[in-house]
């Protein structure tokens, strides 16, 4: 171990070939540390006060010791069409052993050209990374599985877009890169012999009780874990607001977290179409989708996966298919209990499907903040003087009081519960924005400000809880990380 803390294995590279490359990152001709996640590195074993200022390793100009970088293969199904891809401006430097045994791959994304990059120039530009990592935080701290950012480094280059931007590094962490792509990729390009191996790989890596349990059909069994993680996380990203943007399958890993934030936001005013992708002009991807779009992308999993599912493809098929609906029972179970708690009932009852509906209906055709809205009703009081104004409302919130009566729970009890489960303060795209502009000439105390408040997500900011003003245009992003 070095004495930064870092202890690397490779277990991926005992993979065949196919599924990576050895390439080294590009050096940086002026490294400089701009961010440097701290309490990231001290959860991982790493010593925070050696690394805070190694922009020469989190740039890619040096590796830090025991790292054999490699980018990855990968395809993908893209807004519905197949295409081949790859770690097109990305090394992994390795898997990083914690003290307790964690295993966590460090990646370098944006450090230069790979025998993916497809054309492409390979870096990134600071922005977008900044945008990363504010948003990943954010996610972290609402307890929704996700990549992180250890840190972001310039490199004293620029890249080229619309216009000349500083080029900078973003080192991501994850459970795994390993993605559903990942397995498109070998369906169309390897072996049944290689599919089997990056099957029993994840098995091992994510599963290993699967393993252990000495299962009769292990690889349905990989699927359906598979699928539960999914189901489980999409239906996070819908109780808060969250809309991904890009749900290719490349985008879609098999451990479950989050990853990749390229057209990535938060609502403000509910919408169920809303859509901030700049390229995603008819809403494959939109708030609405997401849940669809999850189930589509298992499906495109279970293709692969049906050579090892069973020898009979009408079986295999069966096998899939019978998971595929168990996801949307899970997504179903999961989303119903968050909006439960959401809403103080801790009891189950039909009818609180239909009270929910009439909710997100109402918030819908008053174009109301979907995160203020939620926490107003947790907080009430003069928290909910102006929705009370709306009669609609007036009605639905009676209703939901009675509700509330029909339940052996005290007030205190029931607002404590909503207030644990609606956050005051997420990443509001104008304030993503105003971190961002001050941060591209260097003045970062705006984005410093931000992150603190997302650490606490459930505490109310008189700052960081305010919606935006009246905007002349949908917010949008664009696919820059």
């Amino acid at each position: 171990m070095s004495t930064e803390g870092w202890n690397f294995e490779h277990t991926y590279t005992k993979l065949p070939e196919i599924f990576y490359s050895i390439q080294k990152p590009t050096a940086a001709p002026s490294p400089h540390m701009v961010i440097f996640n701290s309490a990231l590195a001290e959860a991982l074993g790493l010593n925070s006060s050696k690394l805070e200022t190694a922009a020469e390793i989190f740039s890619g100009t040096i590796l830090p010791r025991g790292a054999d970088p490699i980018a990855q293969a990968y395809a993908g199904y893209q807004f519905g069409h197949f295409a081949k891809l790859g770690d097109g401006r990305a090394v992994l430097l390795g898997e990083h052993i914690t003290p307790e045994g964690g295993r966590f791959d460090i990646q370098l994304k944006g450090s230069g050209p790979t025998p993916y990059s497809r054309g492409g120039d390979g870096f990134a530009a600071l922005l977008p990374m900044l945008r990363e990592y504010i948003i990943s935080e954010a996610m972290f701290a609402l307890d929704i599985p996700t990549t992180r950012s250890l840190a972001v480094a310039l490199t004293g280059n620029d890249v080229i877009r619309e216009k000349f931007l500083q080029g900078a590094v973003l080192t991501r962490v994850a459970a795994s890169h390993i993605r559903v792509g990942t397995f498109n990729y070998v369906s169309a390009f390897g072996t049944k012999e290689d599919l089997k191996k990056l099957a029993d790989y994840c098995i091992w890596r994510h599963f290993p009780w699967i393993n252990e349990q000495a299962a009769e059909n292990k690889y349905i069994m990989f699927f359906s874990e598979v699928s539960k993680l999914q189901a489980s996380l999409i239906a996070k990203w819908q109780l808060v607001g969250f809309v991904h943007g890009v749900m290719n399958t490349d985008n879609m890993s098999v451990s479950g977290e989050t990853i990749d934030y390229g057209p990535c936001a938060f609502m403000d005013i509910y919408d169920a179409d809303t859509v901030f992708s700049s390229i995603d002009s008819y809403g494959r991807y939109a708030y609405k989708n997401q849940p669809a779009i999850g189930a589509w992308n298992l499906s495109k999993l279970a293709e692969a996966l049906l050579p090892l599912i069973a020898e009979d493809e009408r079986t295999a098929v069966e096998l899939a298919t019978e998971e595929i609906s168990n996801y949307w029972v899970c997504y179903d179970e999961h989303w119903l209990a968050g909006m439960r708690v959401k809403l103080g009932l801790i009891t189950e009852e039909p009818e609180d499907v239909i009270l929910i509906a009439e909710l997100l209906e109402l918030m819908s055709s008053h174009e109301l903040d979907y995160t203020n809205t939620f926490r107003s009703i947790a907080l009430g009081g003069d928290k909910i003087f102006l929705l009370q104004e709306i009669h609609e409302f007036k009605l639905w919130r009676q209703r939901w009081q009675v509700r509330l009566g029909r339940q052996p729970h005290n007030e205190f009890f029931v607002t404590e519960m909503m207030k644990k489960n609606n956050p005051a303060v997420i990443p509001r795209n104008y304030r993503v924005e105003e971190a961002l502009a001050a941060a591209e000439h260097g003045d970062l105390t705006v984005m410093s400000k931000l992150l603190e408040a997302l650490k606490t997500p459930y505490e109310d900011s008189e700052v960081y809880s305010l919606p935006p003003g009246p905007v002349s245009c949908k917010y949008k992003t664009f696919c820059g990380t």
